[in-house]
């Protein structure tokens, strides 16, 4: 079943690369993610217009990328940590542009840093989702807590959950130490984790399954992950986080899976995979 990507990061013209690490363009990653059943991709803006990455695959960049490709691909809007009285001002005319949201949203600053909230309210006020990137170093305690000051605060705002920190507090054993934070979740999984107790107390909070932060999570403890998946099948959507066309992520072939031997329902998988991010980011 073909799926809708939520966390793609792609450059629009070709970037000169490393070894290590390469940025596709957004044409090269298109046989990708038809090999992938992935019809359709929000791409992940890097910023503004500060730093070298925003020249790579910052807003103009993507919303580019979206205008030449629009059977394929939309496109989230970021901000550069600067004039926050202005934010409200940038974020309607990025809307006005075509920005489904506002991602990837990684500030390293706390969440009640004035900028952060800033941000928050103003995304709220014109109903675009924000999908952030949680770092471990600024604000983001074991157990949530500024997070879910958040998700009362703004109770309109569709908060989209990602990375290490967010999904290791699936588990009710989550160990504090900024090492294991960072890790892939791995082993089974104990009820009560704070995400779980998050996830049921604000309809606000919603989930990115991309990357190994998210698949690891889901795929770590197979029944407690298809309980989830089910319980909140309202609220998850399926991601890559892919940067390049040599990347691939072992739970699209999983959900498939489980899928096909019965053991995730139809109506979850089809809302995971493709009709929540249509609902959310009316595409």
């Amino acid at each position: 079943m073909k799926k809708i990507d939520i966390h793609l990061h792609a450059a629009l013209d070709p970037v000169p690369g490393t070894e290590k690490f390469k940025i596709s363009t957004g044409e090269e990653m298109l046989a990708h993610l038809e090999e992938l059943q992935i019809e359709k991709a929000v791409v992940m803006s890097s910023g503004e217009t500060e730093g070298a990455m925003a020249s790579v695959s910052g807003n103009q960049k993507c919303r580019e990328l979206a205008r030449r490709f629009p059977e394929k691909y939309v496109w989230m809007c970021n901000l550069d940590e600067n004039c926050e009285e202005t934010i409200e001002e940038r974020l309607r005319e990025y809307q006005r542009q075509g920005a489904v949201g506002i991602g990837e949203f990684m500030i390293c600053r706390k969440i009640n840093h004035p900028f952060v909230q800033a941000a928050f309210q103003a995304a709220e006020k014109l109903g675009m989702p924000i999908l952030f990137h949680m770092s471990p170093q600024e604000g983001y305690e074991p157990g949530l807590p500024m997070l879910e000051e958040a998700l009362e605060k703004y109770p309109g705002l569709k908060f989209i959950g990602h990375s290490q920190p967010f999904w290791h507090e699936i588990s009710q054993d989550a160990k504090p130490d900024l090492k294991s934070r960072m890790e892939w979740g791995r082993g089974p999984v104990r009820e009560g984790g704070r995400l779980v107790c998050l996830m049921r107390n604000y309809k606000n909070l919603y989930a990115d399954l991309s990357a190994n932060s998210g698949g690891c999570a889901i795929m770590r403890d197979e029944k407690f992950g298809l309980q989830f998946l089910e319980e909140f099948q309202d609220r998850l959507m399926f991601g890559t986080d892919m940067v390049n066309t040599d990347m691939v992520f072992p739970l699209g072939e999983w959900l498939d899976r489980q899928y096909q031997e019965g053991k995730l329902s139809a109506q979850a998988y089809r809302k995971i995979c493709f009709e929540n991010a249509k609902k959310i980011f009316q595409l």
